[in-house]
């Protein structure tokens, strides 16, 4: 049947139910106000222009077999009390929902809505299926208050979609969806969300300032995983690919996790899902400011562009797997005319920023626009709460790395005592701070050539004196008194004294002198005090280096 002008049902009053089937509207449909006691039924139908249900009323199950919509569909503030099915239906014009309330399922599976689709404030009690359902336009779902799992399995999100405000009393599943914009959860509630995802798109999940009310896992596969002042009121796992994760100020009541998968998710029937437009795996955490890492662990995850300052507890944080740092500058660099070869090992992206900033300091990162350049002070104590956090979980080299940033950060601090800072770049040359195993040995090869030097020099007299003994004879008694004359000063040109028999006798004693020992052989005043100088530092030396490679080899 066929109606060619306005159907208008405006503020009717059906104390049954109504049913329309096989029917043509020409023109507008109108059913504003009405009412409906029982069921309304739209079956096989087609409307050509719009169709108005604003503040329209089904008591039972309203079911919108409607071929095609070609005006735009306005339902705002419907109520049906049973539930309410719109399969299939294309909307040709812009699809209002905006506080509309739905007491059983909402069926908009295969459905496609070719302009915007307005969902704002809607409320449905059980599950809102939007299954193989195209979205050209924008999608809006703000402030509605899905009370059960809400699907999107294989739907086609073109623009992305808005959940800001929304409450989601189930899961939510984008399982082979094809998003192709942003989806935003801002200021969502999710009250008995176990699962989130998969969801897989080249674009950003923003989770900023949403609830979890209840433990979940959150699958997802995207190009940013925005969590600012995300709230976990339960356990979580974030199972990533992909995703470069801003968790700024997030609130972590209960423990979780942020972990890299090594595959990608899986869809229903087993498949993999394709991860198009998604060529890196690496899953990158970029900031932590803000969070009470005692409940966080993060494993197998890119922390080269993290932020750490200004997080609370970092003492505690659990890193677990493979999680990288950026590196200094790789090989030696020039400033004026001394070369700098700048030590390999872990660093924080804020050190990279702070010495960007400095002359001759090519190679470091720069700090992006609207980053603050925290200072050596600041820096200090986080290098400290992350070397104690991996000093907890056993990882003695990685700790290492941050006790040397440590240091680093406190001989660059401008507002230390300058004694300490003295005593701290000494540390440093020699050592690294008892960390650097070759550079201690170099230094203590150096120490050695150089007091065999000068015991050949010096200290070796130029001929072992040989004990004089004098005695008298009185009666029968004999009294002899031995004495070894002190030994002489080597004379003559330094290049004789530069012999292979002084130098075997040079090299015996400082070798006694590195483990604590007497060569029991004469020496000159001078080469007494080279030798009491090297029995303080050589020992000392070759203690460091032994220490620099136990911090390296201890677990």
């Amino acid at each position: 049947m066929d109606v060619t002008g306005v159907a208008s049902f405006g503020a009717a009053r059906f104390e049954g139910g109504a049913c329309f089937e096989t029917v043509r509207f020409e023109a507008g449909v109108r059913f504003g106000e009405t009412q409906v006691a029982q069921d309304l039924w739209f079956e096989d139908v087609e409307m050509r222009a719009e169709a108005w249900f604003h503040r329209a009323s089904v008591g039972g199950t309203l079911r919108f077999s409607v071929r095609e919509v070609a005006g735009d569909a306005v339902f705002e503030e419907l109520a049906v009390g049973g539930d309410a099915a719109f399969s299939g239906t294309e909307f040709w014009g812009i699809a209002r929902f905006a506080g509309a309330k739905v007491g059983g399922a909402a069926w908009f599976d295969g459905a496609v809505f070719h302009e915007d689709a307005r969902f704002d404030g809607a409320e449905i009690t059980r599950t809102a299926w939007f299954d193989g359902a195209g979205f050209h336009q924008e999608a809006c779902f703000d402030a509605a208050t899905l009370k059960d799992d809400v699907s999107f399995q294989g739907a086609r999100l073109h623009r992305g979609a808005s959940f800001g405000a929304a409450v989601i009393g189930g899961d939510a599943g984008f399982g082979a969806a094809d998003v192709r914009g942003d989806l935003a959860f801002r200021r969502a509630t999710f009250q008995r969300t176990a699962t989130l995802g998969p969801v897989v798109f080249p674009a950003a999940l923003d989770l900023s300032d949403a609830v979890f009310e209840s433990a979940v896992t959150i699958e997802a596969a995207v190009r940013d995983l925005r969590c600012r002042r995300t709230r976990w009121a339960s356990t979580a796992a974030l199972r990533l690919r992909h995703a470069t994760v801003d968790l700024s100020d997030a609130v972590l009541e209960f423990p979780v996790g942020v972990a890299s998968r090594s595959r990608p998710f899986l869809a229903e029937d087993g498949t993999e899902i394709d991860e198009e437009g998604l060529p890196d795996p690496r899953v990158r955490v970029t900031s932590l400011r803000g969070v009470d890492t005692a409940h966080l662990v993060l494993t197998d995850v890119d922390l080269t562009r993290c932020l750490f300052a200004e997080s609370v507890h970092l003492d505690q944080l659990k890193l677990e797997g493979r999680c990288p740092l950026p590196l200094p500058p790789a090989g030696v660099r020039w400033r004026g005319r001394a070369p700098l070869l700048w030590t390999r090992r872990g660093t924080l992206v804020e050190e990279h920023h702070w010495r960007a900033r400095r002359p001759g300091a090519d190679g470091w990162t720069p700090a992006p626009d609207g980053t603050d350049v925290r200072e050596p002070a600041a820096l200090a104590p986080v290098y400290r709460q992350l070397r104690k956090a991996l000093e907890d979980a056993k990882n003695e080299p990685g700790a290492a790395d941050f006790y040397y940033g440590e240091m680093e950060m406190r001989r660059h601090d401008p507002d230390a005592p300058g004694g300490e800072r003295a005593l701290l770049h000494l540390y440093w040359a020699v050592s690294g701070y008892g960390l650097r195993a070759l550079r201690t040995l170099g230094w203590l090869l150096l120490a050695m050539t150089a007091t065999v030097l000068a015991m050949m020099l010096w200290g070796l007299p130029r001929h072992d004196p040989d004990p004089v003994s004098t005695g008298r004879t009185t009666g029968d008694t004999v009294t002899l008194t031995t004495r070894t004359p002190d030994p002489v000063n080597p004379s003559g040109p330094y290049a004789g004294r530069l012999s292979s028999e002084r130098f075997e006798k040079a090299l015996r004693v400082v070798i006694n002198s590195v483990v604590f020992r007497s060569s029991g052989q004469e020496l000159t005043v001078a080469g007494t005090y080279v030798d009491m100088t090297s029995r303080v530092v050589e020992p000392a030396l070759l203690g460091l280096a032994a220490l620099a490679v136990r911090s390296r080899v201890k677990r």
